[in-house]
């Protein structure tokens, strides 16, 4: 089981890496690391499971998170008004975007950030998505909302980017033209 410690944190030179794409069929250890990604996403939404095992909660984790240089991440999303979401995506693409953009409006947070990072982070509000599961079979989704900018967020580990370098500096709070601002709790 992936706990807090397991989580590299910013700084870590595994955050900044470009990720290789996972090979199929796939191994039993990247197998496991996919199952172990979304186990942590699930238990880390489950209140007595966050205060037994010190968990912080969070909807989407990336293989580079945990050190590991693999093309993988899961999601698990269960806020109400959206139909939940829960996957493991492995050589996850985005084949199409909308044109008008979303940022969340309280900002964005990150396992691997132990600090508040104020400003809007500007996303695609809706994208199509192309990647594998476990079996080698690919699936594609369109997403929108929450589940469209985690899956941005995640991706955008797997090229070694984090969420803030996306925030203008000199400007945090910014209009973003074309942007619907998304509400979270």
């Amino acid at each position: 089981m992936i706990l807090m410690k397991d989580i590299v944190r910013e700084g870590h030179p595994a955050l900044r890496k470009k990720n290789e794409l996972v090979s199929f069929p796939i191994s039993d250890s990247d197998r496991q690391l996919g199952i172990d990604l979304l186990e942590y996403i699930v238990n880390s939404q489950d209140d007595e499971l966050c205060e037994k095992f010190d968990l912080r909660p969070g909807i989407g984790l990336a293989a580079p998170q945990v050190n590991q240089q693999k093309r993988m991440f899961a999601l698990h999303i269960t806020d109400e008004g959206i139909d939940p979401i829960s996957f493991i995506a492995i050589n996850p693409k985005i084949v199409s975007h909308s044109v008008e953009k979303t940022y969340i409006t309280s900002g964005e947070g990150c396992l691997s950030v132990d600090r508040d990072i104020e400003g809007y982070v500007p996303r695609y509000a809706r994208i199509t998505i192309k990647a594998f599961d476990l079996e080698g079979n690919e699936f594609k989704k369109r997403l929108k909302g929450i589940a469209a900018i985690a899956f941005q967020h995640e991706l955008d580990h797997l090229n070694g980017v984090m969420f803030y370098d996306h925030i203008d500096a000199n400007n945090p709070f910014h209009d973003i033209p074309d942007a619907i601002p998304l509400e979270r709790a």
